[in-house]
């Protein structure tokens, strides 16, 4: 299969090269920063033709993927539709879009789908071995979507679909797993600092636990690996952190620990089997307290 690529970023370069390692012909890098196309296509034999965003007319590639911003995206499907010389396979990656935005398309017998890797790219190079092992979240036409399966299978990846209406809200899901774990730590690394530590040193000392839970939930349930504070339902040492907080650290921080709070409580009681009631119920209170003398 001969392959062109659209938007030679972080997820475009790491494609590019993860898909010529299995064997996939890329014939076609485009970009706005022809520097970096050029950077990815050392990595890759033989080496693609770089083209221009004003190039699209060059392009009769089996398949097409768009892995630009998604602003740009329909931008890109409509200039496709008119300078297209075959009908491929087009996708695009992002996690947030469906395949309705490539429409235009569609109209001229295109085969679309979406097809975006729930995998953190923050380096083409070494993002490019991530695939292996990490779902794809694909949604489109049935074909386009058999088409990315087989791709996903030679990456070395797994697949799953969804219905189309819900592509947002799969999106919502991986940021809050993904974006806003990492804003997590970073509200956690706050706090070790307040306790004279380097932020070079909290992470050092932070990472392994983050680690260990991780490694935790790989098999066990989000109940099942709740450990800490609100898993035993520890309601002196709920007091003694909520007093310490709000005198150490920004509202910000604080308000996140008050929030994640309430949700450790119910899977607290789920851990429990409705054991511990009481004191969950207290903690509860105690919460919902803290956060209305706080304004959280």
């Amino acid at each position: 299969m001969k392959i062109s690529i659209i938007g030679i970023g972080r997820l475009g370069g790491a494609l590019a090269i993860a898909l010529a390692e299995k064997g996939f012909e890329i014939e076609n890098l485009t970009g706005r920063k022809t520097k970096t196309a050029n950077k990815i296509a050392e990595f890759i034999a033989p080496r693609p033709n770089i083209l221009k965003t004003g190039e699209l007319s060059k392009i009769s590639s089996d398949a097409i993927f768009i892995t630009t911003q998604d602003s740009e995206i329909v931008k890109v499907a409509e200039n496709l539709a008119k300078n297209l010389r075959n009908k491929p396979f087009v996708y695009h990656t992002s996690g947030s879009l469906s395949s309705e935005k490539l429409a235009k398309l569609k109209e001229i017998g295109c085969r679309v789908a979406s097809l975006h890797p729930l995998v953190s790219i923050s380096n083409a190079r070494l993002g490019a071995k991530h695939f292996a092992g990490a779902y794809f979240c694909i949604e489109g036409d049935e074909e386009a979507v058999q088409a990315a399966k087989d791709i996903v299978e030679k990456l070395g990846g797994k697949s799953f679909s969804i219905e189309t209406k819900f592509k947002m809200l799969y999106h919502a899901s991986a940021v809050t797993a993904c974006g806003h774990l990492v804003a997590l730590i970073d509200v956690a690394l706050e706090m070790l600092k307040k306790c004279r530590l380097s932020e070079k040193n909290a992470q050092e000392i932070l990472l392994p636990l983050v680690k260990s839970t991780v490694e935790n939930l790989q098999t066990q349930t989000t109940a099942q690996a709740l450990t800490g504070t609100f898993a035993r339902a520890d309601l002196e040492t709920l007091r003694r952190q909520i007093a310490v907080l709000s005198e150490n650290v920004s509202a910000e921080a604080f308000e996140v620990y008050l929030q994640l709070g309430q949700r450790s409580l119910h899977l607290a009681e789920l851990q429990q089997n409705g054991a511990g009631g009481e004191k969950i119920d207290e903690m509860r209170k105690i919460i919902l307290l803290a956060k209305n003398n706080f304004k959280c």
